[in-house]
């Protein structure tokens, strides 16, 4: 597996949402992540942009591992923090749901967020 592939599982494990929730967002199909994994190969600049975005993260992240808005990227763990602070108790309640549930929830609130 890439680096940049790598990268992003982290991040997708840090924002805990998954790969098919990651494909959905992009407006892409989860087959594409896995093809990317298998080759190795860094996605075209469009979808890593899309990508990085859905992520909250910068596109050189993703390529090199270095983040040049260290100040932008602290700002995002304190707001990221506050958030977790704010909803800790329903994300406790979350963390005891099976998989398909989580899916669920991630369902709704994407549509919701439409």
């Amino acid at each position: 597996m890439s680096d940049f592939w790598k990268r992003v599982d982290e991040e997708l494990e840090y924002k805990g949402i998954n790969r098919a929730s990651l494909a959905r967002k992009c407006d892409f199909s989860v087959t594409n992540i896995g093809q990317g994994i298998k080759l190795g190969s860094i996605p075209s600049a469009d979808t890593a942009v899309k990508i990085a975005s859905v992520l909250g993260v910068s596109v050189e992240y993703l390529v090199t591992g270095e983040n040049q808005n260290s100040e932008k990227t602290l700002d995002n763990e304190q707001n990221q923090l506050k958030l977790y602070r704010k909803y800790q108790n329903l994300i406790s309640k979350c963390e005891k749901l099976p998989e398909n549930q989580i899916d669920f929830l991630g369902q709704v609130a994407d549509r919701l967020e439409k």
